[in-house]
Protein backbone atom coordinates (compact mmCIF):
# COMPACT_ATOMS: atom_id res chain seq x y z
CA UNK A 1 0.00 0.00 0.00
CA UNK A 2 1.16 3.52 -0.75
CA UNK A 3 1.76 6.01 2.00
CA UNK A 4 -0.20 8.51 -0.12
CA UNK A 5 -3.57 6.71 -0.08
CA UNK A 6 -5.19 3.71 1.62
CA UNK A 7 -6.77 1.38 -0.93
CA UNK A 8 -8.84 -1.56 0.33
CA UNK A 9 -7.99 -4.25 -2.24
CA UNK A 10 -10.07 -6.87 -0.45
CA UNK A 11 -13.22 -4.76 -0.67
CA UNK A 12 -12.39 -3.89 -4.30
CA UNK A 13 -11.94 -7.58 -5.23
CA UNK A 14 -15.23 -8.51 -3.49
CA UNK A 15 -17.05 -5.74 -5.38
CA UNK A 16 -15.56 -6.77 -8.72
CA UNK A 17 -16.36 -10.49 -8.26
CA UNK A 18 -19.90 -9.52 -7.26
CA UNK A 19 -20.10 -7.59 -10.54
CA UNK A 20 -19.16 -10.64 -12.64
CA UNK A 21 -15.38 -10.60 -12.71
CA UNK A 22 -13.44 -13.72 -11.83
CA UNK A 23 -11.39 -13.57 -8.66
CA UNK A 24 -8.18 -13.70 -10.75
CA UNK A 25 -9.39 -10.79 -12.96
CA UNK A 26 -10.44 -8.77 -9.91
CA UNK A 27 -7.04 -9.36 -8.22
CA UNK A 28 -5.15 -8.32 -11.37
CA UNK A 29 -7.29 -5.21 -11.67
CA UNK A 30 -6.75 -4.38 -7.97
CA UNK A 31 -2.97 -4.72 -8.38
CA UNK A 32 -3.03 -2.39 -11.39
CA UNK A 33 -5.15 0.13 -9.48
CA UNK A 34 -2.65 0.12 -6.58
CA UNK A 35 0.30 0.50 -8.98
CA UNK A 36 -1.47 3.33 -10.83
CA UNK A 37 -2.30 5.15 -7.61
CA UNK A 38 1.23 4.72 -6.23
CA UNK A 39 2.90 5.98 -9.40
CA UNK A 40 0.65 9.00 -10.00
CA UNK A 41 -0.02 10.44 -6.56
CA UNK A 42 2.41 12.88 -5.00
CA UNK A 43 3.82 11.96 -1.63
CA UNK A 44 4.52 14.33 1.22
CA UNK A 45 8.19 14.11 0.28
CA UNK A 46 7.34 15.20 -3.28
CA UNK A 47 5.37 18.18 -1.98
CA UNK A 48 8.15 19.11 0.45
CA UNK A 49 10.67 18.93 -2.40
CA UNK A 50 8.58 21.30 -4.51
CA UNK A 51 8.16 23.63 -1.53
CA UNK A 52 11.94 23.64 -1.04
CA UNK A 53 12.45 24.40 -4.74
CA UNK A 54 9.97 27.29 -4.54
CA UNK A 55 11.70 28.69 -1.46
CA UNK A 56 15.09 28.43 -3.16
CA UNK A 57 13.69 30.23 -6.22
CA UNK A 58 12.08 32.90 -4.01
CA UNK A 59 15.36 33.54 -2.18
CA UNK A 60 17.32 33.66 -5.44
CA UNK A 61 14.77 36.07 -6.91
CA UNK A 62 14.95 38.25 -3.82
CA UNK A 63 18.76 38.30 -4.02
CA UNK A 64 18.61 39.19 -7.73
CA UNK A 65 16.18 42.03 -7.02
CA UNK A 66 18.46 43.37 -4.30
CA UNK A 67 21.39 43.19 -6.73
CA UNK A 68 19.46 45.14 -9.37
CA UNK A 69 18.43 47.72 -6.74
CA UNK A 70 22.08 48.13 -5.78
CA UNK A 71 23.05 48.52 -9.45
CA UNK A 72 20.37 51.18 -9.95
CA UNK A 73 21.54 53.05 -6.85
CA UNK A 74 25.15 52.90 -8.04
CA UNK A 75 24.09 54.20 -11.46
CA UNK A 76 22.06 56.98 -9.84
CA UNK A 77 24.99 58.05 -7.66
CA UNK A 78 27.41 57.93 -10.59
CA UNK A 79 25.03 60.02 -12.67
CA UNK A 80 24.65 62.58 -9.90
CA UNK A 81 28.43 62.74 -9.56
CA UNK A 82 28.81 63.21 -13.33
CA UNK A 83 26.22 65.98 -13.37
CA UNK A 84 27.91 67.69 -10.42
CA UNK A 85 31.32 67.42 -12.11
CA UNK A 86 29.85 68.86 -15.32
CA UNK A 87 28.19 71.65 -13.36
CA UNK A 88 31.48 72.49 -11.62
CA UNK A 89 33.39 72.39 -14.91
CA UNK A 90 30.79 74.63 -16.54
CA UNK A 91 30.96 77.03 -13.59
CA UNK A 92 34.76 77.19 -13.93
CA UNK A 93 34.42 77.75 -17.68
CA UNK A 94 31.90 80.54 -17.13
CA UNK A 95 34.15 82.17 -14.53
CA UNK A 96 37.03 81.94 -17.02
CA UNK A 97 34.90 83.55 -19.73
CA UNK A 98 33.83 86.27 -17.27
CA UNK A 99 37.47 86.92 -16.44
CA UNK A 100 38.28 87.04 -20.15
CA UNK A 101 35.42 89.45 -20.73
CA UNK A 102 36.61 91.63 -17.86
CA UNK A 103 40.16 91.54 -19.22
CA UNK A 104 38.85 92.41 -22.67
CA UNK A 105 36.70 95.19 -21.23
CA UNK A 106 39.63 96.67 -19.38
CA UNK A 107 41.92 96.33 -22.40
CA UNK A 108 39.27 97.90 -24.61
CA UNK A 109 38.77 100.75 -22.18
CA UNK A 110 42.54 101.35 -22.12
CA UNK A 111 42.69 101.20 -25.90
CA UNK A 112 39.81 103.65 -26.21
CA UNK A 113 41.51 106.04 -23.80
CA UNK A 114 44.77 105.79 -25.71
CA UNK A 115 43.06 106.29 -29.03
CA UNK A 116 41.03 109.24 -27.88
CA UNK A 117 43.92 111.27 -29.00
CA UNK A 118 43.70 109.77 -32.48
CA UNK A 119 41.43 110.93 -35.24
CA UNK A 120 37.68 110.49 -35.14
CA UNK A 121 37.78 108.01 -38.00
CA UNK A 122 40.35 105.85 -36.22
CA UNK A 123 38.24 105.90 -33.07
CA UNK A 124 35.13 104.89 -35.02
CA UNK A 125 37.00 102.05 -36.70
CA UNK A 126 38.31 100.85 -33.34
CA UNK A 127 34.83 101.09 -31.82
CA UNK A 128 33.40 98.95 -34.60
CA UNK A 129 36.19 96.39 -34.27
CA UNK A 130 35.71 96.24 -30.50
CA UNK A 131 31.96 95.86 -30.92
CA UNK A 132 32.51 92.94 -33.32
CA UNK A 133 34.92 91.36 -30.83
CA UNK A 134 32.40 91.71 -28.04
CA UNK A 135 29.66 90.22 -30.19
CA UNK A 136 31.97 87.35 -31.06
CA UNK A 137 32.69 86.73 -27.38
CA UNK A 138 28.95 86.92 -26.64
CA UNK A 139 28.29 84.43 -29.42
CA UNK A 140 31.03 82.19 -28.02
CA UNK A 141 29.47 82.44 -24.56
CA UNK A 142 26.03 81.64 -25.96
CA UNK A 143 27.45 78.72 -27.94
CA UNK A 144 29.19 77.41 -24.82
CA UNK A 145 26.01 77.86 -22.77
CA UNK A 146 23.92 76.02 -25.38
CA UNK A 147 26.48 73.22 -25.70
CA UNK A 148 26.62 72.84 -21.92
CA UNK A 149 22.83 72.82 -21.71
CA UNK A 150 22.65 70.21 -24.50
CA UNK A 151 25.31 68.06 -22.79
CA UNK A 152 23.42 68.16 -19.50
CA UNK A 153 20.13 67.29 -21.26
CA UNK A 154 21.78 64.44 -23.19
CA UNK A 155 23.27 63.09 -19.98
CA UNK A 156 19.90 63.35 -18.22
CA UNK A 157 18.12 61.56 -21.07
CA UNK A 158 20.79 58.85 -21.29
CA UNK A 159 20.58 58.29 -17.55
CA UNK A 160 16.79 58.20 -17.67
CA UNK A 161 16.91 55.74 -20.59
CA UNK A 162 19.41 53.52 -18.72
CA UNK A 163 17.23 53.52 -15.61
CA UNK A 164 14.09 52.82 -17.68
CA UNK A 165 15.92 49.96 -19.45
CA UNK A 166 16.98 48.43 -16.15
CA UNK A 167 13.46 48.88 -14.76
CA UNK A 168 11.98 47.29 -17.88
CA UNK A 169 14.34 44.32 -17.71
CA UNK A 170 13.70 43.96 -13.98
CA UNK A 171 9.93 44.04 -14.50
CA UNK A 172 10.14 41.49 -17.33
CA UNK A 173 12.28 39.23 -15.19
CA UNK A 174 10.07 39.63 -12.13
CA UNK A 175 6.93 39.07 -14.21
CA UNK A 176 8.46 35.89 -15.65
CA UNK A 177 9.45 34.72 -12.19
CA UNK A 178 5.95 35.45 -10.88
CA UNK A 179 4.41 33.51 -13.75
CA UNK A 180 6.76 30.60 -13.07
CA UNK A 181 5.92 30.70 -9.37
CA UNK A 182 2.23 30.94 -10.20
CA UNK A 183 2.59 27.93 -12.48
CA UNK A 184 4.35 25.97 -9.76
CA UNK A 185 1.67 26.91 -7.24
CA UNK A 186 -1.11 25.93 -9.64
CA UNK A 187 0.68 22.62 -10.30
CA UNK A 188 1.01 22.05 -6.56
CA UNK A 189 -2.63 22.86 -5.99
CA UNK A 190 -3.61 20.42 -8.73
CA UNK A 191 -1.36 17.77 -7.23
CA UNK A 192 -2.80 18.29 -3.79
Amino acid sequence: MSEAIAFDTHKFIKHMTASGFTEQQAEALAEEQVALLNSNLATKADVEGVKADIETLRLATKADIEGVKADIETLRLATEADIEALRQATKVDIEGVKADIETLRLATKADIEALRQATKADIEALRQATKADIEGVKADIETLRQATKADIEALRLATKADIEGVKSELLKWMFGALIAQGGLIVALVKLL
